[in-house]
């Protein structure tokens, strides 16, 4: 900001900004008094409806550079050669907390992923677990009514979160990686980034490739037991923004390295499970990861409202070489990111310094709206125009993808091994001793809080089916713990 006098916000000269105007000394205050008014009405307005989700946060600004050729698999321009840079905004955070919550909770973390290309600004919008706890778009809203306030009590009831996830199997995978060592990162630092969801690569021979995202912390994986977390939790509840703001301050650049499970398209329909499922991974054995970048973060924000709380990512965001799947969740958030975003935000929040393309020019006919600030003047706004306005390309962002069917409410198609419970029973085979006992006390803990007997034994049931051993050790620690 320039120096200089005090102004309003028309710029005329403050003159008192420590008094109130009255009617004589003492008196009652005068509505003429337009600082005060100007004053307490934006002071009324300063906050903007917080995330439903995802609403606590902190981000940074960081470069992508390509470290291998992945031309092959994609056409999109900030991938085309080895050693080109890319601007990136990445926004962590928490998912069911409000704005004021702890960083230090057991909660996947959001891994929210902005570059700005010169083919337009690509959003990659995941999370810090390769699963999650359901894989249609239907049931996220009842999903997060079981994470949030419950309406009679004000709290988050274990009552209903537990009486959810029992009654949906798909989710005891993502549960058991919740529970597990990996619940409650150390830091955003210190933890793997993945897009979860199944997107689709293509060339510029037409090919196309399915691909799931990965990002391997370079600073090394960092968790905190739950007895950890809750001191710090309590001692420091802005914990993990503090230290990532304080690593970029003092040139401790965190830095992941880029990878993608590539799938050719013709194998999806014959895989032995449906390898668009969100609750569940692909085998590295099976397809191995290719790494390809390497994104390191060296830039705070300069103040955090403006760029982290207005900054806006949408699954929706695409840029040529790089498309949806049929992923029915991922298809769900196509629409609902920008819904959440034009409400929240404004209808014009893609124009924001954070969220606008960084590398090219954004040439729309959108007018009009709250905060439009008329940057395209006396410009025709329809398409095609013979005034020389933007028009349109010839090719798709993204190869077509065949369908046949009927339409209906329909469940994802069957595969062979497809299972709510192989997956979360392999990861918990994974696991050492110690690694099991902490799972089965974090579980533990979480189900002796509920109430009725039949949620606890049904969400039971769900863990002795991924697991005998699981299961039979989980009812004993809960029991012990009831009594």
């Amino acid at each position: 900001m320039t120096q200089g006098p005090l102004t309003t916000e028309t710029g005329a000269p403050v003159a008192d900004n420590q008094n109130s105007e009255t009617a004589g000394v003492g008196g009652p205050v005068l509505v003429q008094d337009q600082l005060l008014l100007e004053k307490l009405a934006h002071f009324n307005r300063e906050r903007i409806p917080e995330r439903v989700v995802h609403a606590r946060g902190a981000g940074a600004y960081g470069t992508f550079t390509v470290t291998a050729d992945v031309t092959r698999y994609t056409r999109a321009a900030f991938l085309s050669e080895v050693g080109k840079e890319t601007e990136t905004f990445l926004r962590f955070s928490t998912v069911a907390g409000n704005l004021g919550a702890a960083d230090a909770v057991r909660d996947p973390r959001g891994f929210s992923l902005k570059f700005y290309t010169e083919e337009g600004n690509y959003d990659l919008v995941g999370n810090n677990t390769p699963v999650f706890f359901i894989r249609d778009a239907i049931k996220f809203p009842d999903f997060i009514h079981t994470q949030k306030r419950d309406p009679y009590t004000g709290s988050t009831e274990m009552e209903n979160v537990w009486d959810f996830w029992s009654l949906s199997p798909e989710s005891t995978h993502q549960v058991t990686w919740l529970f597990g060592d990996r619940g409650i990162p150390a830091s955003y630092r210190h933890m793997d980034g993945f897009g979860s969801h199944t997107y689709q690569w293509n060339n510029e021979a037409g090919e196309a490739f399915w691909v799931k995202y990965h990002f391997k912390t370079d600073q090394g994986i960092r968790n905190l037991t739950q007895a950890e977390a809750d001191r710090l939790a309590g001692a420091d509840p802005d914990s993990h923004q503090r230290d990532l703001r304080e690593a970029i301050e003092r040139g401790d650049f965190p830095s992941w390295t880029v990878g993608v499970q590539i799938m050719p398209v013709a194998e999806a329909a014959t895989y032995r499970f449906n390898p668009f499922d969100l609750t569940k991974v692909w085998p590295h054995a099976d397809y191995p990861i290719v790494w390809f970048g390497k994104l390191e973060l060296n830039r705070n924000p300069e103040n955090v409202f403006a760029e982290v709380e207005q900054s806006i990512f949408s699954p929706a965001h695409f840029v040529p070489g790089i498309g949806p799947s049929p992923d029915k969740m991922l298809q769900g958030r196509l629409f609902a990111y920008g819904d959440a975003h034009r409400y929240r935000v404004g209808i014009n929040a893609d124009q924001l310094p954070v969220n606008r393309p960084h590398a090219t020019v954004a040439r729309t006919n959108y007018r009009d709206g709250h905060l439009y600030d008329g940057r395209h003047k006396g410009a025709k706004n329809y398409e095609p125009n013979s005034f020389g306005g933007p028009f349109q390309t010839d090719r798709a962002l993204w190869q077509p993808i065949p369908v046949s069917g009927v339409t209906g409410e329909t469940e994802t198609p069957s595969h062979a091994e497809d299972d709510d419970f192989v997956q979360a029973g392999n990861l918990y085979r994974l696991m050492t001793d110690e690694e099991k006992e902490r799972l089965i006390g974090n579980l533990a803990g979480a189900l002796s809080g509920v109430p009725r007997d039949d949620i606890v034994e049904r969400a039971v049931g769900n863990f002795r089916q991924a697991d005998g051993d699981f299961g039979k050790r989980l009812e004993a620690a809960v029991q012990a713990l009831r009594g």
